[in-house]
């Protein structure tokens, strides 16, 4: 009897800490809005998922650091960024940024790009969807 509540025990303790370690990776996502309108928690690492909005990219000189407006047509965010970006990466992509806010920006640790003209991250379309874009800020090839 006292083997089967140990083994009991044991299961059980294994089990609670698996969960506790999912739980502690889990990343939700936010668009810009859902950010400003403070539904993000503060100091958790989250993904920002929204548009790169067009002429916001600025590459400092000499570094790989980047700085660049995201935005759900409704509301924009300050991104920063250090590191090398994905190819596919320019203005008014879709992109999920993984990251921080930080006094009002957010501070990006990895950045990623839709992979072809038609396909739009679910995050993406999500953030753009009760919010299109105006007519100047159209996607090319009238993708969705």
């Amino acid at each position: 009897m006292l083997l089967v509540l140990g083994i009991v025990a044991g299961v059980s303790l294994a089990a609670w800490l698996t969960t506790k370690a999912f739980l502690g990776n889990v990343m939700y996502s936010y668009n810009p809005t859902e950010i400003v309108d403070g539904k993000a928690p503060d100091n958790k690492r989250l993904r920002l998922a929204g548009m790169v909005a067009k002429g916001s990219v600025e590459k400092i000189p000499g570094t790989l650091d980047v700085k660049f407006l995201m935005t759900d047509f409704k509301h924009t965010l300050r991104v920063t960024y250090t590191g090398i970006l994905p190819d596919l990466f320019r203005d008014g992509q879709g992109v999920i940024a993984h990251g921080r806010m930080q006094g009002g920006t957010f501070v990006a640790d990895e950045i990623l790009a839709k992979h072809d003209e038609k396909y739009m991250p679910p995050e993406v379309a999500r953030a753009i969807k009760d919010n299109p874009p105006p007519p100047d800020e159209l996607p090319v090839n009238g993708g969705t």
